[in-house]
């Protein structure tokens, strides 16, 4: 008994430094009062609190100064706010191609990034690691932050990934990404790393700062070159046992649909089958060196034909995928997300006019605003998770 009184001041001192921090990261500038009214605390409480903090780099004070000159009796009242410079996060998005590194602030602010290719797809695990460290490094330089102020590293890839953040290797593609990246990093800058399916991770984001902001039951559709989805039911990502919750291999025996292929993959393929054949009407200013996904969506904006055709194509063939997700998963709303975003809204109305064909749980479907940095935003919003529910195990190095 004597243990528990004694350790419960220091436990109470604790979880009332976790409540300030938390309001603190949701506000600009505050007084105590205003620390008091959030909290809880009482004023010397509150004052003793926000003096630990701001001793420890979390949070700053603020200089008094009298506005616009006026007279003020007493004195004035102390102001507090977040340090978000007290450290920094890495969103890695690290595809088959290259790998994107975001420097973000402790508000989420992106800062800077960096993106640098990989040779080729079957390099090493140790190649793949150096252009990944290469590139965190040139993002953390270009912003004038240093590796030892980083607080927590995300990073998203093209293969399952389980709650405990291991990589499902049962197919060769997801294995190239099984390259001990935690212990890499953790090895080489001390980095706390935290590995996450690309698709959970453009749910994170897009819920954080897309189009599914504050919706709970919510399916994000990577659906560039390959469709992949993440999960969010009630609030919650949803993994599986082995991180393959939402993986949409299924689609392969769909039918209209038949396999993986996202939509700038298709709208490519489908123009250069047309720009090669006899019959084609237009796309002829793209028949030389063949039409991309941003080309055809264009050129159907103009009217022509051929261009038309292949968004009915892909308005079907979508409406099929988003259908099957929605009767398995019976979201309020499916986004569609990824570099092919941008240019995706004019299936939107197409899309919802079939989705009745498909299914008898039509969600909302709407596009990305993130467009290809949906995933780094997602992964910025896993690292600050970390720092947040951690901070006040956290060392602070870089205080500004």
């Amino acid at each position: 008994m004597s243990e528990m009184s004694a350790a419960t001041p220091q436990l109470l001192r604790r979880v009332s430094a976790g409540a300030v921090l938390d309001f603190m990261r949701t506000s600009d500038a505050v007084t105590v009062t205003e620390v008091m009214e959030a909290t809880g605390l009482t004023r010397a409480t509150a004052i003793a609190v926000c003096e630990d903090l701001m001793q420890r780099g979390w949070i700053r004070e603020l200089e008094n100064q009298r506005e616009f000159g006026g007279y003020q009796k007493g004195r004035p009242a102390r102001r507090f706010e977040l340090n978000e410079r007290a450290g920094y996060v890495l969103g890695m998005d690290v595809g088959i191609s290259k790998a994107t590194v975001v420097v973000a602030d402790l508000r989420g602010k992106s800062l800077g990034r960096a993106s640098q290719p990989f040779a080729d797809a079957e390099i090493t695990a140790e190649e793949r690691i150096s252009v990944i460290d290469r590139t965190a490094m040139m993002a953390l330089q270009g912003v004038g932050a240093t590796p030892d102020s980083v607080l927590a590293v995300c990073a998203g890839i093209a293969a399952p990934v389980d709650r405990n953040g291991e990589v499902l290797v049962t197919q060769h593609f997801w294995g190239l990404f099984d390259v001990d990246l935690k212990s890499a990093l953790r090895d080489r800058r001390g980095w706390t790393v935290l590995l996450e399916n690309d698709a959970n991770l453009a749910a994170l984001g897009d819920r954080w700062k897309g189009a599914a902001a504050g919706v709970d039951d919510v399916v994000v559709i990577l659906a560039s070159e390959r469709l992949g989805s993440g999960v969010i039911d009630g609030g919650r990502l949803l993994h599986g046992r082995g991180g393959g919750a939402g993986e949409l291999a299924f689609l392969e025996m769909v039918e209209g649909v038949g396999d993986m292929f996202g939509i700038a993959f298709l709208a490519r393929g489908w123009a250069a089958e047309a720009l090669a054949g006899k019959a084609r009407t237009s796309l002829r200013e793209y028949a030389a060196q063949g039409a991309e996904a941003e080309q055809v969506f264009a050129a159907a904006a103009a009217g022509d034909a051929v261009a038309l055709k292949i968004l009915d194509r892909l308005a079907d063939r979508m409406a099929r995928v988003i259908g099957a997700v929605a009767t398995i998963i019976n979201p309020e709303l499916v986004v569609i997300g990824g570099a092919v975003a941008n240019s995706a809204g004019v299936l939107l109305e197409p899309i919802a006019q079939r989705l009745k064909e498909f299914t008898a749980t039509p969600p909302r479907v709407a596009v990305s605003p993130l467009g290809d940095s949906i995933v780094t935003v997602g992964a910025v919003r896993c690292a600050l998770d970390y720092v947040e529910a951690n901070s006040l195990d956290l060392e602070l190095t870089a205080q500004a």
